[in-house]
């Protein structure tokens, strides 16, 4: 829904993949949406998403210390995996041809990943939860969606 939305508002590459990247909150989605749109949007969504992300690490270390929590910590491996293959991309280039088919790899393997989750929900699981969190969930949405929308597109957030 997201690429049909930016091509009818004619949204940049760029506004696309930071309103994606704010108005989703999924990952995985993010990227889905921004790889359909196109290859900046993609870098730009999925580079501000996954920043967004690393700040769960610092915040949730914050408020354990603060709220004096004795519960152990459990470190969110992929941000390490990602940095790392991000590292080797940048600085060991004679891997290109090697990080050209785990991309591909990676984005076929991201599609069927996403086509598992949406194989998951059926109309049993939603008749169990109830229309009210289905209702608010689609609600919230829509508000941070439209929302973060106007501000990129007034300026008020650019990259």
């Amino acid at each position: 829904m997201f690429p049909v939305v930016g091509l009818a508002l004619h949204l940049t590459q760029q506004q696309f993949g930071l309103w994606a990247a704010l108005a989703i909150h999924d990952t995985s989605s993010v990227v889905g949406a921004c790889a359909k749109y196109g290859a900046v949007a993609l870098a730009i969504g999925t580079t501000v998403k996954l920043a967004r992300a690393l700040w769960i690490v610092p915040i949730t270390v914050a408020t354990a210390v603060k709220s004096g929590s004795k519960t152990r910590i459990q470190w969110p491996w992929f941000i390490l995996f990602f940095c790392l293959a991000a590292m080797l991309n940048t600085y060991f280039l004679e891997g290109l041809p090697v990080y050209q088919f785990l991309s591909k790899a990676g984005k076929r393997m991201l599609i069927l990943t996403l086509f598992l989750i949406g194989a998951t929900l059926s109309p049993a699981a939603l008749r169990k939860v109830g229309p009210r969190p289905l209702i608010q969930g689609v609600l919230l949405w829509i508000v941070v969606a439209v929302t973060s929308l106007l501000a990129i597109r007034e300026g008020w957030i650019s990259l």
